[in-house]
Formats: C-alpha cells, sequence, structure tokens
C-alpha cells in the first residue's frame, strides 16, 4: 500500500473514531448533529472524557480549550483532531 493511501485511510479512521467518541460522550439526539459542544449541553467533564479518548484511542493529542474556546460541530472539532493528527509534534 503507498503512502498516500495509508494516510487516507488513516484520516479515515481518525473521523470515524472522533465522531463515535463525541456521539458517545454528548449522547447527540436525532436531528442535532450540526449541534455545537455547547448547544449539547456540553460540559467539562466530557470536554475532558473527549479529549483523553481521542489521545488514548488515536493517539492524537487534543487540547480540552480546543472544545471550550472554540464551541465547535462535529465537523469542525474533527478537522482540528485531522490537523494535529497530520503534524508530528501532535504525535
Amino acid at each position: 500500500m503507498n503512502d498516500t493511501r495509508h494516510s487516507d485511510l488513516r484520516l479515515q479512521e481518525i473521523e470515524n473514531r472522533v465522531g463515535e467518541i463525541w456521539n458517545r460522550v454528548l449522547k447527540v439526539p436525532a436531528g442535532m448533529r450540526d449541534a455545537t459542544f455547547f448547544e449539547l449541553n456540553g460540559e467539562s467533564i466530557a470536554a475532558v472524557r473527549i479529549v483523553t479518548w481521542i489521545e488514548e484511542e488515536l493517539g492524537v493529542f487534543v487540547d480540552v480549550g480546543d472544545i471550550f474556546e472554540e464551541d465547535p460541530t462535529l465537523a469542525q472539532f474533527t478537522r482540528t483532531v485531522v490537523a494535529k493528527a497530520s503534524s508530528p509534534s501532535s504525535r
């Protein structure tokens, strides 16, 4: 498998896992897929759980501030995690 294909598969895995973690922690109701962290009643413990599971399961360091300061949707947060995963300093 060439490096580009491997990289694409890794990014797809990251996107899928981030979505699973986000939905598991925030218990996203139907019809609220595009809601922000705070619109989903996210609290500090939820943010800590999300970033901890991402680090444990994907090996990508994400700061809790990435959630609290940006109040992202899942799509926005996923882009942040993918960008950090692509950066050698975040692993």
